[in-house]
């Protein structure tokens, strides 16, 4: 008697669900899904991010420890904050702790938000024994060119008058001189890693004003203005001019710049988070890869977490599925990208909002139907 075939070993690696569900989270629903309808199934958890929110959350679920201080908020008010740590890698995200979702009420403060709590979150994990520290750059809700960061490592921004600069855009434009010793001193030779996709430089029309500053509350016209006072900025920081122009300088208001100043690194955010999960070890066990995020569209392909994923998975000769709440792209799209099915929720679900109210059923529904097609090809 011929033993029944088991069913393939599936990958489950998907981004977060935005305004829905974190990545674990739909992670574990693709979970339960899966094993309603082949309960012997291996499942492969792998949630993912690709620099913004949901980078130390990925960081956690591959086995980092949370840490967890209060650090100034992106408008000056206390906000606990958290870094994961592993051995000596540390991951924080400037999402949570000053980006646009811990902006107090959602309200905009485009001349105002700072990205103080980063540098002192920064500070944190260096003095916890961090040695590199990767920096998840997405979401921000400045455009200081990490002016605060600088500050909350230490660094001395002075006014004319000898004061310490106001936050934001406001204080960039009081901005005389500048002492950034201090801030290498409190990083104690660790490694940064600025951890985005972004390629725009700091200044011009392809800037962190010009193009991410209407996001944060720049009317149109303030984005002119304000990419003056970062030109300004900048050759104080940087006299020899070197670093505005370089790709990723824009990153998070500038928050790129300032990074660089004290000598980070640049990686792709999807591929340092992939790298930090063990990606590759559990792509290696794998027969099938699952992945996905809120909305499968053309930014997916350029560079973000779930493509990375699709990338690495057809190197290796892998089937790639992939599950979002809304679907905007074709079926040639789909299969340039190396995804050879996707599902999508709000097709199910009838509508957007039912869909992300409903993101939790509707991926089980989705975990039972995949298992049923993988059983279907095992028997094949």
């Amino acid at each position: 008697m011929t033993p029944p075939r088991t069913a393939p070993a599936v990958l489950i690696a998907p981004d977060k669900f935005k305004g829905s569900l974190s990545a674990a989270e739909v992670t574990t629903a693709l979970t339960h899904g899966i094993h309603r309808a082949a309960p012997h199934t291996a499942v492969l958890s792998c949630p993912i991010a690709d620099g913004g929110d949901g980078t130390v959350d990925a960081a956690l679920a591959a086995g980092s420890t949370a840490h967890s201080i209060t650090v100034t908020g992106p408008t000056g008010e206390a906000r606990r904050s958290r870094y994961a740590l592993a051995g000596d890698v540390a991951v924080v995200e400037l999402a949570e702790t000053v980006g646009l979702a811990a902006l107090p009420g959602g309200a905009l403060a485009p001349h105002t938000a700072s990205t103080r709590g980063l540098g002192e979150l920064i500070a944190a994990a260096v003095a916890g024994g961090a040695r590199t520290v990767v920096v998840g750059l997405g979401g921000s809700s400045s455009t200081d060119a990490g002016a605060g960061l600088l500050q909350g490592l230490g660094a001395r921004l002075l006014t004319t008058r000898g004061e310490e600069i106001a936050p934001g855009t406001e204080g960039l434009a009081e901005l005389a001189s500048a002492d950034l010793a201090p801030a290498l001193e409190a990083l104690d030779g660790a490694t940064l890693i600025a951890a985005n996709d972004v390629t725009n430089p700091l200044l011009g029309p392809d800037g962190a004003a010009a193009v991410y500053g209407p996001q944060k509350g720049l009317g149109p016209g303030e984005v002119a203005q304000v990419d003056a006072l970062l030109s300004r900025a900048a050759g104080i920081l940087d006299p020899s001019g070197a670093l505005p122009g370089r790709e990723g300088a824009g990153a998070a208001g500038g928050t790129g710049f300032a990074l660089f100043l004290l000598g980070a690194q640049q990686r792709s955010g999807a591929d340092a988070v992939l790298e930090l999960a063990g990606f590759d070890a559990l792509l290696a066990r794998a027969e099938l890869v699952i992945t996905g995020e809120g909305k499968l569209d053309e930014q997916t392909l350029q560079g973000k977490g779930p493509a990375e994923v699709a990338r690495r998975a057809r190197a290796a000769g892998l089937p790639v599925v992939a599950v979002a709440g809304a679907l905007a792209l074709d079926p040639a799209a789909l299969t340039e990208a190396g995804i050879e099915h996707a599902f999508d929720l709000t097709s199910r679900a009838g509508c957007v909002e039912e869909a992300i109210c409903r993101a939790q059923d509707l991926l089980v529904e989705v975990g039972q139907d995949l298992a049923a097609q993988l059983l279907d090809t095992s028997r094949g």
